[in-house]
């Protein structure tokens, strides 16, 4: 197929529902499952690498109220740091990731019809990658954007407006993106590196707070006192960052890592469902998502009387997405006629 140029349109349609065009490979007969259904690849193993220096904080942190708890009310200085690192099988706890979906990712379990338009399309992505798609949770966000989404351990969402207006085809390329993250690691180590890193994230948050708070109030009554406080928190922070050998600097270089991998991690999703012959199908949407997006944020600097602006470099580095011309240049090998 030749490597598109146009951004595809939706297709009118009476019934609501999107065109079927989907080739059905293993709609009959026994399907093969693999002996892995899912796996840690390159870019999930440097998720769990990364998150390390956040997790080791967080370990600290929970050491540090171990031992007032331990102090104030004989609790063993161990108890809490092990229910912390227990509480990581939580992501693989279906009621968990139950409340996950509804609640925090505001996700609706399919209604009929949607089932019905849903499940096939999901069967033969799962069949062509040899995957047991029981194994995973099919849900859907009302919502009116192109999107999709794999989270927790079993998660796959998809909005709305894609189930509408997404031939069978498309969505198609969608679900099997999204599968490709599940296969891969990525989903779990990420969600388990973000666990994991949120004691520390709490304590930084509670540091800076009582930091602002108290130069902001010292400054109020009496600027040297302010240059005394500041004085005493670089002096703090210098012995900190020396006790703990670094680590806290390394914290402020992470972000972007992870971000770097995150961006890696979206590519290999894009060649896994490539791979399983949604190659074309999965560029086209890829085009849509960029014209949509395009348009909208020219319309919203015209409404604003703005220029037209680019992200800024840290921006651009904190992305856990690659840009749609980067996408779609590396789909460009699965998009020819012998693909």
């Amino acid at each position: 197929m030749p490597y598109p140029t146009d951004p595809p349109h939706p297709e009118p349609h009476d019934t609501g529902e999107a065109r079927d065009d989907l080739d059905y490979r293993h709609k009959s007969g026994r399907l093969h499952f693999g002996a892995h259904q899912r796996g840690v690849d390159a870019t999930a193993f440097g998720q769990l690498v990364l998150h390390l220096p956040g997790t080791v904080m967080s370990l600290l942190v929970l050491l540090l109220i171990s031992g007032g708890l331990d102090a104030w009310l004989g609790v063993p200085l161990w108890i809490p740091p092990l229910i912390w690192l227990a509480s990581g099988a939580l992501v693989f706890h279906r009621p968990t990731e139950d409340f996950l979906a509804r609640y925090l990712l505001r996700l609706q379990r399919p209604m009929p019809e949607e089932y019905a338009r849903l499940d096939p399309v999901w069967r033969e992505v799962t069949a062509r990658a040899g995957v047991d798609g029981r194994t995973y949770e099919l849900w859907v966000e009302d919502s009116q954007d192109l999107n999709a989404y794999a989270a927790a351990g079993h998660i796959v969402g998809v909005t709305r407006f894609a189930l509408d207006h997404l031939s069978s085809s498309q969505l198609a390329a969608v679900l099997a993106h999204e599968l490709g993250h599940h296969t891969g690691g990525h989903v779990w180590t990420s969600l388990l590196g973000y666990w994991y890193a949120l004691p520390g994230r709490a304590a930084w948050y509670v540091i800076r707070l009582v930091v602002v708070f108290a130069v902001a109030l010292t400054s109020y009554f009496s600027w040297p006192a302010t240059a005394v406080l500041v004085l005493v928190i670089g002096i703090v922070t210098y012995s900190t960052i020396t006790q703990l050998y670094g680590l806290p600097l390394v914290l402020l270089v992470t972000p972007y890592l992870i971000a770097a991998v995150g961006r890696r991690a979206e590519l290999r999703a894009d060649r896994h469902a490539a791979a399983l012959g949604f190659g074309p199908m999965l560029a086209q949407v890829l085009q849509t998502m960029h014209a949509t997006e395009t348009e909208a944020k020219r319309q919203a600097l015209a409404a604003a009387g703005a220029r037209p602006a680019e992200p800024g470099l840290f921006a651009r580095l904190l992305s856990t997405h690659p840009d749609y011309p980067t996408r779609l240049h590396r789909l460009r090998p699965y998009l020819q006629p012998h693909r």
